[in-house]
């Protein structure tokens, strides 16, 4: 998040006074027509400018004046020293080993069948149980009947550096609109206490850029413009009718969801 570290490096202030003060001068609050206005109304221009504005054009593909602004309703910016994203929460991290090992885990003694097609065959695995957790597109379920939601895609180029160390933190952003990808992500660095790992004499990293969405690359994230909303609000209708299907996941729910909130929802939709 946005903190005193970034006011201070940025406008070389110190106190949260000060950094109040640069971003109320700078805030746009006039009427609100596109997501632009919306971002420079919450944190003003300087940071709209040098962090935000290329970061929405790559992750988009769409000039930021062309996406309405409820796409985004607030920016988290903190006036203290602290740049740990989570640190209101009591406790962060990632699996030991990571989530393959995390997933392979809770598929343990559970049968698993890959490289079919569940739309194509829906009956046949739909009378396997009495409740189904379908993770896929919520429009490819119900064969597109109010048209298309739209999505983005990401592609991922990876390469192995000749070195222990390549750029000393698990994800690097680049809001630049300069660089093509969108981050840089160094995968050791997700597991600092493996020593194995961190003493090996190579890397691996990727490039992540994002692409529109077509046959080859997979649908990934929900594009909640006015749009596609109002299309999966006639599509949860659908699903609400179906109880015996629990449609979850960024696909079957057409939201964006971070891990945390992941796991809080199961544990909401199963009472834990």
């Amino acid at each position: 998040p946005y903190n005193m570290w970034t006011f201070n490096q940025l406008w070389n202030i110190s106190t949260p006074k000060e950094a109040k003060e640069k971003i109320e001068k700078q805030r746009y609050n006039k009427t609100i027509y596109h997501l632009a206005h919306q971002v420079k109304s919450i944190i003003g221009n300087d940071i709209y400018n040098k962090f935000i504005k290329g970061d929405i054009i790559k992750k988009w593909g769409r000039n930021v004046e062309d996406l309405p602004p409820f796409i985004i309703n607030d920016i988290p910016k903190r006036f203290i020293y602290d740049n740990n994203f989570f640190f209101e929460d009591k406790y962060q991290g990632i699996p030991v080993g990571c989530y393959n090992a995390l997933i392979d885990k809770l598929l343990n003694n559970t049968e698993v069948i890959t490289g079919v097609d569940y739309i194509k065959n829906k009956e046949k695995y739909e009378n396997l149980a009495e409740k189904i957790i379908f993770t896929g597109r919520i429009d490819e379920y119900f064969n597109y009947t109010y048209s298309h939601l739209d999505y983005r895609s990401y592609k991922y180029e990876y390469k192995i550096y000749d070195k222990k160390n390549f750029q000393g933190t698990a994800i690097m952003e680049t809001p630049d609109i300069k660089e093509p990808y969108l981050r840089i992500i160094e995968y050791k660095h997700f597991e600092p206490y493996n020593k194995k790992i961190q003493e090996m004499e190579k890397t691996v990293v990727s490039y992540e850029y994002n692409v529109p969405r077509n046959e080859i690359n997979e649908p990934m994230f929900p594009i909640n413009d006015e749009r596609s909303n109002n299309i999966y609000e006639k599509y949860k209708e659908l699903a609400e009718e179906n109880k015996n299907i629990i449609f979850a996941g960024r696909l079957g729910q057409y939201k964006y969801s971070s891990m945390q909130d992941t796991i809080k929802e199961v544990f909401a939709q199963f009472g834990m």
